[in-house]
């Protein structure tokens, strides 16, 4: 069922250095609400910068949808302090606002009005807007304010340098891509345990089920809250997460340069959904970047993705054809309510170790009909994960197991690469992780959701979401005072403004052909 690495782990034991060197990257999403709970109407905040340009604050979707982007650090102490910072600093600056701390927006009605995110004149802000235009068009805007955590990983050089088999045979970035791939692919097999563990969108607006059939009954409290009394992430589901059928893309992370070629298939291929929806209204604006599959490669929503920095002026697919995978993008991870900064240092601790473990297991390559089994789990995890001895298949669509008995099986490899990681820096915060969360198995209300339906159904979602960020507000401002980064802040909100108008300046091409050249 899963293969016995004990041998693997024995082959870390004896080289832990091999783990050292881990770089990671957070980027959280929030949005800026008014203090009565209502979508905040004012602008991105001059004050914190230029969305277009600001190396750490942006915007996502619309006008006030927040991401906070960390560096990237192999010390977790000092990501997470830098993004309670970007926090402390943005919560100084919008005093008569607040952050919302679920990743589900609550709408009294279906009025809220979304102003989609701006960027300014230059040709780069157009098509920043115009790319958000066409989700709009294509999805809708009010699942476009649905808020996650992504979570970036890489595994240090030398770990792929000395574990991959026939290194000899491959480049050096075609042995790391093809280790990240076999990451991914069991990401895919695997990776329905952390919305179990760690989903919190528990219960949804009706706003989200009205346009959206589905075969679950939804119970309802008093505050038109829907929820199903055993769902971890509806996030991730097909009423909340717009999920791009990568079935349809025939992108089964198998093969590298394969990945490469479906990935630019969608981006150069036309939809006959999206043609239908038009590139120009009447009045020549435009409504959509293209009318192909993706207009950019961002579109392609996945619960994990391959990634590598570009350079300027270079696509993603571009650097990746040239350079190879440098890192993963973890995008099934919910905000949690229960951390004012949307994550915790303990799920950090449970990714890498499960990341790690990802990357040892061998992962048989994937076709559609493995994926649609694949697609089965994490259904019957995001909507039904907390039932008494849920199960799920293994292997093939005759055999199935409990999650406790498959939990126990990882959990017992995850223990033993934490002795690793303690190992390397002298403390048990791995191992002590590995304990505490593990119950979340054999106790279900442990969990996130778990936590979240409770007192969301009896205090309702728009009263706990208040309190919460009002609560966590005070603390910003607080912290603020103490913000060692303050001042590094104040100047790279200068330096954004000044950038995004030497952008403006440079210019040369109209709006059509600096778009017909991307």
């Amino acid at each position: 069922m899963i293969q016995d690495i004990s041998k693997k782990i024995a082959w870390l034991k004896a080289n832990p250095k091999m783990l050292k060197g881990i770089f990671r990257g957070i980027e959280r999403e929030t949005l800026r609400i008014q203090k009565n709970g209502n979508f905040s109407k004012k602008t991105h905040p001059y004050l914190i910068g230029s969305a277009l340009t600001h190396r750490w604050i942006t915007t996502d979707f619309s006008e006030n949808l927040l991401e906070f982007i960390t560096p990237t650090s192999d010390n977790i102490d000092y990501l997470l302090s830098f993004l309670t910072d970007l926090h402390s600093f943005t919560a100084s600056k919008i005093k008569n606002e607040y952050m919302w701390p679920f990743s589900m927006p609550y709408f009294s009605n279906d009025k809220t009005h979304i102003q989609i995110a701006q960027y300014g004149s230059s040709n780069l802000g157009k098509m920043k807007t115009t790319y958000r235009i066409g989700l709009k068009n294509r999805y809708g805007d009010l699942i476009n304010t649905i808020s996650g955590v992504h979570y970036n990983f890489s595994l240090p050089t030398f770990f792929w340098k000395n574990w991959t088999e026939n290194k000899k045979k491959e480049n050096n970035s075609d042995y790391i891509s093809a280790g990240y791939l076999n990451l991914i692919r069991n990401y895919y097999r695997f990776g329905w345990i952390i919305p179990y563990l760690f989903g919190s969108s528990p219960a949804i607006s009706p706003n989200f089920l009205k346009k959206t059939k589905t075969k679950y009954k939804f119970k309802k409290n008093k505050e038109d809250i829907f929820y199903l009394p055993w769902s971890t992430s509806l996030r991730l589901s097909d009423i909340g997460y717009t999920n791009t059928k990568i079935l349809d893309l025939n992108i089964m992370f198998n093969d590298f340069h394969q990945y490469i070629e479906s990935l630019k298939n969608a981006l150069e291929t036309p939809s006959k959904k999206f043609i239908n929806i038009g590139l120009r209204d009447i009045d020549g604006n435009f409504k959509q970047l293209n009318t192909n599959i993706l207009q950019i490669e961002n579109e392609l929503y996945t619960q994990i993705r391959p990634k590598r920095t570009t350079k300027n002026g270079e696509s993603l697919v571009e650097a990746l054809k040239n350079r190879g995978i440098e890192y993963i993008e973890i995008r099934s991870l919910d905000i949690n309510p229960f951390s004012p900064i949307g994550i915790s240092k303990n799920q950090i601790l449970l990714l890498d170790l499960f990341l790690i473990w990802c990357a040892l297991i061998e992962s048989p390559k994937v076709d559609k009909t493995d994926f649609l089994l694949i697609t089965k789990n994490w259904e019957k995890i995001i909507y039904e994960g907390r039932k008494p001895n849920q199960k799920i298949y293994i292997n093939n669509k005759y055999e199935t197991k409990t999650l406790i008995e498959i939990s126990d099986i990882i959990f017992k490899d995850l223990n033993e690469i934490a002795l690793v990681l303690d190992g390397n820096s002298k403390n048990f915060l791995y191992q002590t992780v590995c304990e505490e969360i593990k119950l979340f198995f054999h106790n279900p209300e442990l969990t996130y959701s778990a936590q979240c339906l409770n007192f969301l159904t009896k205090t309702g979602i728009k009263k706990t979401g208040l309190c919460l960020a009002r609560q966590y507000h005070k603390e910003f401002i607080r912290k603020n005072k103490l913000n060692l980064n303050k001042s590094i802040l104040e100047k790279e909100t200068i330096r954004s403004h000044q950038k995004q108008i030497q952008i403006e300046k440079e210019d040369f091409l109209s709006f059509e052909e600096y778009i017909k050249k991307k």
